[in-house]
């Protein structure tokens, strides 16, 4: 009885192939959508994961990292008066209109001033040492190349932020923010758009370590310390969490993502539960003869468990194929996504589950198989 789904799969595979692709599909839909929640979701703290920072110091309460406000220069002895702090540097966010003579109007973007040195550690994971230089040049600014359309430039061309003229001198990728367009400029870029404000100010700190392991224990330290105010301060790997989830969760999205996943998994459940349904009833007299020999009803089921077992690990051979492929294509075409261990095998186990909760669904086909069934 073991070997007979495995034999009946390999000789009339026709059969099993609607199945198969019913499962294959469900993958695949569940595979991009996770990989596209990841990457848009993540892309919210593109600025916390592509940075070398450990330890980020910001106005209190702020729920993501694009909603910070200025805090006092004050900060930065505080920080560096720690002796597990190895470096200490201010990153000033200036919310800007963009315009060029591309554009018919104006583009909401945010002006990222970071320290342009090759030690820099905000965009260092993106931006190689000779590209940051660039960023010395008064008025010098680096976007993401995705973003070149909806800026209408391209690599050295001139554009006004808030009236005052910038200089496109390179492009990088992995620089896109969730709901906004990024423009990278040095601090004395981003402090000449301020506009009156006061240019001493910085919207966050950060500070590495000497070991990121003690991430935590350096956070709580420097907050048990009067002097230190009521700042906050965030490890990056917590930052990065908490601004992930405030899209996710406060702004309603994460609702709708859940509601599709649903659905995924329901159709799919669906399809392929029908599908193998159908090869069941198809097979009913195989099955009747089984029955009649002295196989039992448990035996037959335990065939139809193994063959939906099978099939779910074919459609997921399938799937993964079809997955990569998608995937490359997204990459070339920047979309954002983003794929992890934990994410693949959390997929492998939800395609698994629907293959063998479609073969349980199938079982009823087995009440056909009536050795009556045999005289007619």
């Amino acid at each position: 009885m073991v070997s007979l789904a495995r034999k009946s799969l390999m000789r009339e595979w026709p059969r099993y192939l609607p199945a198969i692709l019913a499962i294959c599909f469900a993958g695949v839909l569940l595979f991009m959508q996770a990989a596209l929640v990841l990457g848009i979701f993540g892309s919210a703290a593109v600025y916390v994961t592509t940075s070398s920072s450990d330890l980020w110091v910001g106005y209190p309460g702020t729920q993501s990292v694009n909603l910070g406000r200025s805090i006092n220069a004050d900060v930065e002895y505080l920080l560096r008066m720690d002796g597990n702090i190895t470096a200490v540097e201010p990153l000033q966010w200036v919310d800007a209109d963009w315009r060029s003579p591309q554009t018919s109007g104006g583009v909401s973007v945010y002006v990222i001033g970071i320290n342009p040195n090759q030690d820099g550690l905000v965009f260092d994971q993106v931006l190689d040492a000779n590209v940051r230089q660039l960023l010395h040049e008064p008025g010098a600014v680096i976007v993401d190349r995705a973003d070149l359309g909806q800026l209408g430039v391209e690599t050295g061309n001139w554009a006004l932020i808030d009236g005052k003229s910038v200089h496109v001198v390179a492009t990088a990728s992995g620089l896109r923010p969730l709901g906004g367009v990024n423009i990278i400029s040095s601090l004395d870029t981003a402090r000449q758009l301020t506009a009156g404000r006061d240019k001493t100010r910085a919207t966050y700190w950060v500070a590495k370590l000497d070991d990121p392991k003690n991430a935590d224990i350096v956070r709580k330290q420097l907050l048990s310390k009067p002097s230190f105010g009521s700042y906050e301060i965030w490890t990056a790997s917590e930052f990065a969490l908490r601004s992930q989830f405030y899209w996710m969760g406060d702004t309603g999205a994460g609702v709708a993502v859940l509601f599709m996943a649903a659905i995924v998994l329901l159709v799919g459940l669906v399809v392929a539960s029908q599908a193998l349904m159908a090869v069941v009833i198809s097979s009913a007299r195989e099955y009747a003869t089984l029955n009649a020999l002295g196989a039992g009803m448990a035996a037959l089921r335990r065939v139809v468990l193994e063959q939906a077992a099978w099939i779910g690990s074919i459609g997921l051979v399938f799937s993964i194929g079809v997955s990569t492929l998608l995937l490359s294509i997204a990459h070339s075409r920047d979309i954002p996504v983003s794929i992890t261990y934990q994410m693949i095998l959390v997929w492998v186990g939800v395609v698994l589950g629907i293959a063998l909760l479609s073969g349980l669904f199938a079982m009823r086909g087995l009440l056909r198989a009536d050795p009556a069934l045999l005289l007619r």
